[in-house]
């Protein structure tokens, strides 16, 4: 290791360096990779693992300071499942009874997470207080359309201006086909929102009060620009605007 670091030949300099983190909530991301190649990025494979000491944090403060005892026995549930500890049947494991509530169907799901969103969509803490989590985007996608279309009133449709970087590239890539693309942390082409709409940024914009992963509740809609009230993180209850802005994926050319 160079001795860059207070001139000392010993591992981080000598220093002591706290790396704090779940190994369950922070795999790393290989785009196209195998299981193998994740694991084999895991912080774990690093060379200097052995040299570092564990320890592990047993309380969790938000149940601690809750003291609700059913949001402390759902924690241990989820504890359970991501350290395999469930009985596992046929490669499947079955989640406890008291764990939640199992729908049939999609519109019972819906149902039964936003019951008469047409009328309770203007509540905002209602609103604060619900979230669906999908595994895929493509599942996440399908059930925001759903519930777009379930709230009163007109829908906006923004198109992107779809370009490539390299004025030169514009021949190997129609505009139609990188309209069809949709990478990751990138809106679709055709985004369509309404007023009264719940919405998350995907990007810091002025931070802390504009971060990624804050979540709005849409007041007004203009073609290069949306007026929207903070349901979350610093600024809570502000008024915000969000203009357009241009986004440039890292792994592609446009």
């Amino acid at each position: 290791m160079s001795k860059g670091l207070y001139n000392s030949d010993k591992l981080m300099g000598g220093e002591c360096v706290l790396l704090a983190g779940d190994f369950r909530q922070i795999l790393p991301v290989i785009p196209r990779g195998t299981p193998a190649d994740e694991l084999k990025a895991c912080l774990k494979d690093f060379y200097i693992w052995h040299c570092v000491e564990v320890c592990k944090l047993t309380t969790n403060m938000r149940v601690h300071l809750g003291g609700d005892e059913a949001l402390g026995e759902f924690s241990t549930q989820l504890l359970n499942i991501g350290e395999g500890k469930l009985p596992v049947n046929n490669g499947l494991i079955s989640l406890p009874d008291n764990c939640g509530f199992i729908v049939d169907t999609e519109d019972n799901l819906l149902q039964k997470v936003y019951p008469n969103i047409h009328e309770n969509y203007l509540q905002h803490q209602w609103l604060k207080e619900r979230v669906i989590l999908a595994p895929k985007n493509d599942t996440v996608d399908h059930i925001n359309q759903l519930l777009l279309e379930k709230i009163p009133g007109t829908t906006t449709s923004f198109l992107s201006i779809d370009c490539v970087v390299e004025e030169n590239d514009a021949v190997n890539y129609p505009t139609e086909f990188l309209n069809s693309l949709q990478p990751a942390s990138i809106p679709p082409h055709n985004l369509q929102l309404c007023v009264g709409a719940p919405v998350m940024l995907l990007q810091n914009l002025d931070l802390p009060r504009l971060s990624n992963g804050t979540r709005f509740i849409i007041e007004n809609l203009s073609p290069n620009l949306i007026c929207a009230t903070v349901l979350t993180e610093a600024a809570i209850g502000e008024n915000v605007f969000i203009p357009r802005i241009p986004l440039i994926p890292t792994n592609v050319p446009f």
